[in-house]
C-alpha cells in the first residue's frame, strides 16, 4: 500500500494574522498607570513681584533627610514619629507664638472669614536618602494636613474631606493649605 502523502500547510499568511492580532490588542487594550503623589506646583510669579515674595524664616519649617536617613527639623536631629506632631504645631500655631508661622485672614467661599497660615513644610533630601525613609516623611506631612482638613471639614460640613463636594473640598482646601515644598536632592550634611 501506498502512503499518501501529508500536503504542507501554507504558513506565509500566519505571520500577518500574527501581525494584524498583535496591532488589535495593542490598540484595544488599556494600560494601567502608576499614580503618583498629587502635588500641585505654584504658579511662577511675576518678574516684579520676585522680591515681594521673600519668605520670613518663620513661615518656613524647614525638614532635612541626609544620606543616613537621619532626619533634622531646622538643626534638631529627630524622628519620623514626631513629624506628624511638629507639623500640625507648625500649620495651627497653637499658641500664636512668634516663632511661628503668621496668620492672614482670608474671606473663603463656604467657610467666610478664615485665618489661613502663611507656613510652609520646605522638604530637602539627599541623593543618597532611601524611598522608604523618603515616603515615611512624605506620608507624615501629608497625614498632618489631611487631618487638618478632616477636622475643618466635620467643624464646617459635618463630613470627612473626601466626602464633600467638589466645591466644599476647594474651600476646605484654601483654608488648610498643602504646603509642602521640595527642593531639589543635594548633599545634606548631619546637623
Amino acid at each position: 500500500m501506498a502512503k499518501r502523502q501529508v500536503q504542507e500547510i501554507n504558513a506565509g499568511s500566519m505571520a500577518d494574522i500574527a501581525f494584524l492580532l498583535l496591532i488589535f490588542f495593542l490598540v484595544t487594550t488599556t494600560m494601567s498607570t502608576n499614580t503618583g503623589m498629587h502635588r500641585t506646583l505654584p504658579q511662577m510669579p511675576e518678574e516684579d513681584k520676585i522680591t515681594e515674595m521673600e519668605m520670613k524664616t518663620r513661615n518656613v519649617m524647614v525638614v532635612l533627610i541626609n544620606k543616613d536617613d537621619q532626619i533634622a527639623v531646622g538643626n534638631t536631629l529627630t524622628d519620623v514619629s514626631v513629624l506628624y506632631d511638629k507639623a500640625r504645631v507648625f500649620f495651627t500655631n497653637p499658641t500664636k507664638s512668634d516663632d511661628l508661622p503668621e496668620v492672614a485672614k482670608k474671606n473663603i467661599p463656604l467657610i467666610g472669614e478664615y485665618m489661613v497660615t502663611k507656613g510652609v513644610i520646605s522638604l530637602q533630601n539627599d541623593r543618597g536618602t532611601s524611598y522608604e525613609k523618603y515616603m515615611q516623611v512624605q506620608n507624615e506631612l501629608v497625614r498632618a494636613v489631611n487631618d487638618l482638613r478632616n477636622e475643618l471639614s466635620k467643624s464646617r460640613f459635618g463630613l470627612v474631606y473626601d466626602e464633600l463636594s467638589p466645591e466644599q473640598q476647594k474651600a476646605i482646601s484654601e483654608a488648610v493649605p498643602l504646603a509642602i515644598s521640595e527642593a531639589e536632592p543635594r548633599a545634606i550634611a548631619t546637623p
